[in-house]
């Protein structure tokens, strides 16, 4: 049931790539709950996935954009400003990329120029964003900014490999600019640290499957869904939460504050009984 928590707000909503992006599902419910929103990806996203279905549902535009290209932010900023008739209240960031991962490069070789796109696509787009909206002076004062982020910029996933970089320096980016911001327009800016999450990037990491039950057992909440994701995207995008800024602000059931679970420990014992049971394998 809606309660209207985004009435009269207007954002811009980064990619939404299909019903399994946790975007697509963010865009959904700020418009259940009355906001009003532009989709935008890059052109290739646009033309591959599924984004125009959503925004015919959703009554809205779409505008093409490459995060990591600041003359096309620019044109998406003051276009978006013009669609609404003047700055906005909020921007969701949701976009993540690693060539290393999707070609197999383990951590110990990577290709330096795919680590490159990694973090540019990853992470340093979230600073052209910001400071393209902030050179158009497109958001309004306690206007709100949030990435989406995973726990492995601050502790090792077998895997993650250099997306474990990339959010790191994503996080960081959230600290530097939000002081700024929030000096400046009273804009702030947070990331969340959502729980393993199976949209069609997250699924590309080695042993994505494994990830999300060992995170389930560990989590006294289990995990957080894409649509819980959504959810708690809206009240950091509410006047709710006006004072909270530069947080990195864990979303996983409990699994951040873990240090091991019945479960898991149960889980991690029976490993020991294969052992005993098949010594050679």
């Amino acid at each position: 049931m809606s309660s209207k928590l985004l009435e009269g707000k207007k954002g811009i909503i980064f990619g939404a790539l299909n019903e399994l992006s946790i975007a697509w599902k963010v865009a959904e419910r700020a418009v259940e709950e009355g906001a009003e929103v532009v989709l935008t990806n890059t052109a290739m996203a646009l033309r591959m996935g599924e984004t125009a279905k959503l925004a015919e549902k959703l009554n809205t535009i779409l505008i093409p954009a490459d995060a990591t290209n600041v003359e096309e932010l620019d044109h998406l900023m003051k276009e978006t400003m013009k669609h609404f008739g003047g700055p906005f209240d909020f921007i969701l960031h949701s976009i993540g990329m690693s060539p290393n991962v999707r070609k197999g490069r383990h951590y110990s070789d990577l290709d330096y120029n795919y680590l490159d796109k990694t973090l540019d696509v990853s992470a340093v787009s979230f600073h052209k964003v910001i400071q393209t909206a902030r050179k158009n002076d497109a958001l309004k004062p306690w206007g709100s900014i949030v990435a989406l982020s995973y726990v492995a910029a601050q502790r090792t996933f077998y895997g993650y490999n250099d997306m474990a970089d990339a959010k790191s320096l994503l996080e960081s980016i959230a600290r530097s600019f939000g002081y700024i911001y929030g000096r400046e327009k009273n804009v702030r800016i947070n990331t969340i640290s959502q729980s393993p999450t199976p949209t069609t990037a997250g699924q590309g990491v080695k042993g994505f499957d494994y990830l999300m039950d060992f995170s389930e057992r560990m989590s006294p909440l289990g995990n957080a869904s894409a649509d819980e994701c959504a959810d708690y995207c809206l009240t950091l995008f509410s006047d709710y939460t006006r004072k909270v800024t530069m947080q990195n602000l864990f979303h996983d059931g409990g699994f951040s504050n873990m240090g091991m679970s019945l479960q898991a420990m149960q889980q991690y014992n029976k490993s020991f009984e294969y052992d005993k049971e098949h010594p050679f394998d």
